[in-house]
């Protein structure tokens, strides 16, 4: 007869079939970390949108749209593969928006800087 194992802490596990704790605390414990990887991830992604948001606000400022070379934004902390979502124009152009601010990349490494008021 195989004997199964804690999924926590790897110790024999006595009871129903198909138990996969010893214990109410590895079954807690268990559970718990497997929460908190997800959360460090949604919460490093959560923090680079924010921080691209904030970077496209600053260089936007008071005007509809404005380029600003690409270096710019990556010295300001920029990140540039991460976005909320996409928005293609009718002439084909893809931008890239982080919320309502949004970004174009145009040639020689110069960006377009726009924001979209919501509907």
């Amino acid at each position: 007869m195989e004997t199964r194992k804690c999924l926590a802490c790897n110790k024999p596990v006595k009871g129903r079939i198909d138990k996969k704790f010893c214990d109410d605390y590895c079954r807690n414990n268990y559970n718990n970390n497997k929460e908190v990887d997800g959360a460090i991830i949604i919460k490093q992604v959560n923090n680079y949108l924010k921080k691209n948001r904030k970077v496209l606000q600053d260089f936007l400022g008071e005007h509809d749209m404005i380029k600003q070379s690409k270096i710019r934004l990556l010295e300001k902390g920029f990140h540039i593969k991460y976005f909320t979502h996409q928005y293609v124009n009718a002439k084909g152009n893809t931008y890239f928006f982080c919320y309502e601010y949004g970004y174009l990349l145009l040639e020689n490494d110069w960006v377009l800087i726009v924001k979209r008021e919501p509907k």
